[in-house]
């Protein structure tokens, strides 16, 4: 099983690669659901995981809140994409979306010409996508060199387990052409048996590795 650990800060990284991490999300704030870390942060962060050998995936939201980003935003989210492909991190994850909760093409458009050669992750914001628009939202991510997805299935304030059909359903969509990940919820207790209900190999989380309780 493939575990990425989302972290907060770069102190609970080394406690997470001891513990099995394969891939870590680095944030700040992760009471609101990550936001992007510091220079300094950023730069220990990646100098570390890569004499490991260890994918970093960095955070790109400027605030709390929702995803709806105005210009300034987006202009913050572009220097710290230039700042994280400039020491060298593997991937970054971020989403924008339009007051009608579907994809802003344009901002989203912006931001992954910025990490021009970096992986591109699309974060939970996907999860406030309407179903219905879900499935032109996967195609145009797949168009746009996105590799990978992730998601709840739903509000984060139900269960994975109740969400499972749904996620199955998102993997469905997305037919082998981006990769799906599940996360919110998972734990070194849950993991393996989400794993196979979705028949999937890779899973998100903070407390995936048992490191938190």
């Amino acid at each position: 099983m493939f575990k990425e650990v989302a972290v907060e800060n770069f102190t609970m990284i080394p406690k997470a690669v001891a513990a099995g991490a394969n891939r870590i999300e680095l944030n700040d704030n992760l009471a609101v659901g990550g936001t992007t870390v510091s220079h300094g942060v950023m730069a220990e962060a990646a100098k570390y995981l890569n004499e490991k050998n260890i994918p970093l995936v960095v955070m790109i939201r400027p605030r709390g809140g929702d995803f709806v980003y105005n210009d300034t935003e987006i202009k913050m989210m572009e220097s710290d994409l230039f700042l994280a492909q400039e020491l060298g991190v593997d991937a970054v994850t971020f989403g924008a979306l339009t007051r009608n909760n579907e994809l802003d093409k344009e901002a989203m458009e912006m931001l992954i010409g910025a990490a021009g050669g970096m992986e591109i992750v699309m974060h939970m914001a996907f999860d406030e996508i309407p179903v219905a628009k879900q499935q032109e939202t996967i195609d145009w991510l797949v168009d746009h060199q996105v590799s990978r997805i992730l998601t709840h299935g739903g509000p984060l304030s139900v269960p994975i387990e109740d969400h499972l059909a749904q996620l199955q359903q998102t993997i469905a969509l997305a037919n082998n052409r981006i990769d799906i990940l599940p996360g919110g919820g998972i734990t070194n207790i849950n993991a393996e048996h989400i794993a196979t209900e979705l028949g999937v190999n890779q899973l998100h989380g903070t407390k995936i590795t048992g490191i938190l309780k």
